[in-house]
């Protein structure tokens, strides 16, 4: 499955006839003999996804070990959470309900991302139908970290949670969160864009029982999109524009999204159940995770989007990897280039 994700194969017809044309090096890619088509489909439906599972987290620590940046000089790990719903067709992947009104079918797949890294560190996949809050119940969260969240994990309940294990958050507001300020910062530097920071508690009946501690609240003028955030943090200490600067950065999980499908093999599936679908969407988290530990540890000066289509047609070759991802030529334009690689900076 990794070697069709790498190879950039559109079905199992394809991985079947790319290992064929590579017969005489089967046995040594530990493909056996030979591998067909009913094969693979047997092993996608049958062979455990936890098996992927937990190889790609091997690999992700890996990655994150060898790719550890402190850029935010915070105190701990700065992580964005957010989700992506992949559509499927409901009379073929009957399991992934979405809209079933609608006859629609799909998955999201709940992601943590280490925005400093630039790694996906946790995955949590389920039926599309599922609210983006739930999830929030199994993030793996660390004391001293921070999370940022988009406005639809707007549940303080559990951001009190966060509270409870010594951990961060900053998450985007909504105009109808009710706010009792306490404490007022008075003064801000000239065209920071912040318009209000304030500490206090939250004052609607049913906020103020899911969360009683204080709270802080900025408000933010972004001059970009012209256009104002509301912001609500358990960070007290850290300065408005700090908070600002990490809910902009959470836009970097957008990016790895929409990279992840524009270059990789997770929209289009290899087999219907849903033990297969998840096969693939690990696959193709080991295949990203590889190429970014490659990238760093080999000082590879190309982008992984360029790794990945050299890997493409050198997949079966003994060349070394410093030849072979060698030194970009730059006078060549390259393809999907605001997307080419996700850059914090």
């Amino acid at each position: 499955m990794v070697f069709g994700q790498l190879s950039n194969r559109e079905s199992l017809r394809d991985v079947v006839l790319a290992t064929q044309a590579h017969a005489s090096k089967a046995f040594h890619l530990g493909f056996g003999k030979y591998a067909t088509r009913s094969n693979l489909s047997k092993a996608n439906a049958n062979r455990d996804y936890r098996i992927f599972e937990e190889f790609a987290y091997r690999v992700v620590d890996e990655a994150r070990r060898c790719r550890a940046e402190d850029i935010f000089k915070l105190g701990g790990k700065v992580y964005a959470f957010d989700s992506t719903t992949i559509e499927l067709c409901l009379e073929t992947f009957k399991w992934a309900i979405f809209r079933k009104n609608q006859k629609k079918g799909g998955i999201k797949v709940h992601t943590l991302y280490d925005l400093e890294t630039q790694i996906p560190t946790f995955f949590h996949i389920t039926e599309a139908r599922v609210h983006d809050m739930n999830a929030m119940d199994v993030i793996p969260y660390e004391e001293n970290a921070f999370y940022i969240f988009d406005r639809g994990y707007n549940d303080f309940q559990r951001l009190h949670n966060i509270e409870s294990v010594g951990a961060y958050f900053v998450v985007r507001g909504k105009k109808a969160n009710d706010f009792k300020p306490m404490k007022w910062t008075r003064r801000f530097p000239a065209g920071s864009g912040i318009l209000s920071d304030c500490v206090g508690y939250m004052n609607g009946q049913q906020t103020r029982e899911k969360y009683p501690d204080k709270i802080r609240r900025i408000i933010y003028w972004d001059q970009e999109e012209n256009r104002k955030f509301i912001f609500f943090t358990n960070a007290l200490d850290i300065s408005p524009m700090q908070v600002a600067e990490l809910y902009h950065q959470r836009w970097n999980i957008e990016l790895f999204f929409k990279w992840l499908k524009q270059h990789l093999k997770i929209k289009k599936f290899w087999g219907t159940t849903e033990n297969a679908v998840r096969i693939q969407i690990y696959s193709a988290i080991i295949a990203y995770c590889m190429m970014a530990i490659v990238q760093k540890k080999m000082g590879i000066k190309r982008s992984i989007y360029e790794m990945l289509q050299i890997a493409s047609i050198s997949l079966t070759d003994t060349t070394p990897l410093q030849e072979l991802f060698g030194v970009p030529n730059n006078n060549i334009v390259k393809e999907q280039n605001s997307f080419d690689e996700l850059s914090l900076f």
